[in-house]
């Protein structure tokens, strides 16, 4: 989950890490041309805040909207998540668990991208595991996601965007479902988890600067009871609950292991 930084008003650039051009002539990164990238030193801050805030996004091509007959699953989601129309309220289902280690004052809002992609041997979830040279959480197994920018229309964007800028997959080959409950981490942010289909044929380019790897697990294996391990110590002054998955190469624990138990807890109530 990346972290909002300040860019100097002399340096804006859509620019983020993922320096390829496609099939089209666009990078698959930020969109712009081979020319605009080679003028973009030239151009004065209007310039190009008009293309960044005008050109680009009208570059997207239109979200899909039948991702959802791809995926098996759908019936089961429909009944569990919170609907797209009905955000979820509250501070985290995890509160009370974390109480003492939780930061003053209001936490952030953020959103993830829990991406869901229908395969023939069944359905998977897109996972990411974050460069091991980052200051914070280097190395984890994490959702897309981050925090909700100003400019965000809503967590919804912000999960979009965010898996955008992470991993390049753009929104039209996304298409949300609904929410998870929001959950809150010990460094103060609050997050909604988005569930969304992603289509199956999306090729990930992962930002270097972020994001190590892109891999999917099954659905079927990380809903079961018998791969997910709940590991108590003393942190802190009291035995903290740790929940991990273990997978071929992976550690899938934390903050990602907890919304994933969320949804499996969600489905088997609706079921």
């Amino acid at each position: 989950m990346s972290s909002l930084v300040s860019t100097p008003a002399a340096a804006l650039s859509p620019c983020i890490g993922i320096c390829k051009l496609g099939r089209d002539g666009l990078c698959v990164g930020c969109l712009r041309t081979g020319e605009e990238i080679a003028s973009w030193a030239q151009l004065d801050n209007a310039q190009r805040l008009r293309i960044m805030q005008e050109d680009l996004p009208a570059r997207w091509p239109p979200m899909r909207d039948d991702l959802h007959t791809l995926l098996p699953e759908l019936a089961a989601l429909r009944r569990a998540l919170h609907p797209l129309d009905g955000l979820p309220p509250g501070q985290g289902w995890n509160v009370a668990e974390l109480a003492d280690l939780l930061p003053p004052g209001e936490p952030v809002d953020a959103a993830v991208l829990a991406g869901l992609v229908p395969r023939p041997a069944g359905t998977t979830v897109l996972l990411t595991r974050r460069n091991d040279g980052l200051r914070n959480h280097a190395g984890q197994v994490s959702f897309p996601g981050g925090r909700v920018d100003p400019g965000d229309a809503d967590v919804i964007a912000a999960a979009i965007r965010e898996t955008g800028e992470e991993i390049a997959i753009p929104p039209r080959q996304l298409q949300p479902l609904g929410y998870l409950d929001p959950f809150v981490t010990v460094s103060g942010f609050r997050v909604v988890p988005v569930v969304a289909v992603i289509d199956p044929g999306y090729e990930a380019f992962p930002n270097p600067g972020e994001v190590a790897e892109v891999f999917e697990v099954p659905l079927d294996y990380l809903m079961d009871h018998q791969t997910l391990r709940h590991v108590t110590y003393d942190w802190k002054g009291r035995p903290r609950t740790v929940l991990e998955y273990d997978w071929p190469g992976q550690r899938i624990w934390g903050a990602t292991a907890s919304i994933l138990y969320n949804l499996r807890q969600r489905l088997e109530a609706t079921a």
